[in-house]
């Protein structure tokens, strides 16, 4: 405890040593050696995003100065916004914590979301670990088997959380193009919703990333055991024989619309580090980001596993979150009344 002015004295030098000018005559590897950087995972254990963040915290290391190491922190909650109200308001900002959240969460302050309350511009942007494309499928005992068939017939769906993808995405293809996904709430992941439609309580899904059931349920797609009904992507997709949902565009605000919902695919595997961390670390940070991506032990180990990897960098990340922060009114107008907002 100090007491009287020495103590004082000595209080207030500590708090000298320990502002940015003094961290600044730190060199960044002199700063990360020895440390343990702690990675925010917005889901619980054995999702996909935590099987990419794991993935990620194996390889990364080797690119930072100083060679840290990492641990992971599961912090599942509120869709997500837990996890990102942590990273932006508590974590500390001196580059030790950064971590990955859920695609959507990002455009939802653009959207007005009332609990979204952060500037998703003010984020440390370090890159996503690949482009999505999603599909949505039946199982094969369903009478749905086409997107067509789709327009006609419902098809129970899992919704694994308000504000996640597989409810907010069903309700918008509802809205814009007249599927008839009808959404059972309540399933806490995706791994339950998968064992619901293998059990037959549930009719398929209507959101999953292609990445997810490459590497989750292959086998699905191998025995066929589903039908893809349509995916995502802006092409016709050789590895994917379905037609894309954005054949179903009727008019140029309904394109814009459709790909603002749809710029989330761009953000697949999403990592982010607090606003305010000193430039250099930032720097850093983001480079051994970029080098791990393209690590040739970390390239051959995804492929062993099947995971998809593709980079995706902090500055396309952030300028995608720009170009959605300046739609016209009437495109953020048509996106709200397809997610019902």
């Amino acid at each position: 405890m100090f007491k009287g002015i020495r103590g004082l004295a000595l209080a207030a030098f500590t708090a000298a040593l320990a502002a940015p000018g003094a961290a600044s005559a730190q060199s960044v590897e002199e700063f990360y050696k020895g440390k343990q950087l702690q990675v925010v995972i917005y889901t619980p254990g054995g999702s996909t995003y935590d099987m990419y963040a794991r993935f990620l915290m194996q390889y990364m290391g080797r690119h930072m100065p100083g060679n840290p190491t990492f641990i992971p922190r599961n912090m599942p909650g509120a869709g997500g916004i837990a996890a990102t109200q942590f990273l932006h308001r508590i974590a500390p900002k001196d580059g030790t914590v950064f971590g990955t959240i859920a695609r959507n969460l990002p455009f939802e302050p653009i959207l007005g979301k009332p609990e979204a309350d952060f500037d998703p511009l003010s984020f440390t942007w370090l890159g996503s670990m690949n482009r999505e494309r999603s599909i949505a499928l039946s199982w094969h005992t369903s009478k749905v088997r086409t997107l067509k068939d789709l327009q006609n017939m419902e098809l129970l769906v899992p919704g694994t959380g308000a504000g996640a993808d597989s409810e907010v995405m069903p309700l918008a293809f509802n809205a814009l193009f007249g599927t008839r996904f009808k959404i059972v709430r309540g399933y806490k992941s995706t791994s339950d919703a998968t064992l619901a439609v293998e059990r037959g309580e549930l009719d398929g899904i209507a959101y999953w990333s292609w990445s997810a059931i490459q590497s989750s349920h292959k086998h699905w797609l191998d025995e066929k055991k589903v039908n893809v009904l349509f995916h995502t992507g802006p092409e016709p997709d050789p590895e994917i024989k379905a037609p894309s949902i954005r054949t179903l565009v009727r008019d140029d605000v309904e394109r814009a619309a459709l790909e603002f919902i749809l710029a989330r695919e761009v953000l697949g595997r999403p990592f982010l580090a607090p606003p305010g961390i000193p430039e250099d670390r930032a720097k850093a940070l983001k480079a051994a980001f970029n080098a791990t991506m393209v690590d040739k032990d970390f390239l051959a180990e995804a492929k062993k596993r099947n995971i998809e990897v593709e980079l995706v960098t902090g500055d396309e990340v952030t300028e995608v979150l720009r170009r959605a922060a300046a739609s016209p009114p009437q495109v953020i107008e048509r996106v709200k009344k397809a997610l019902d907002r």
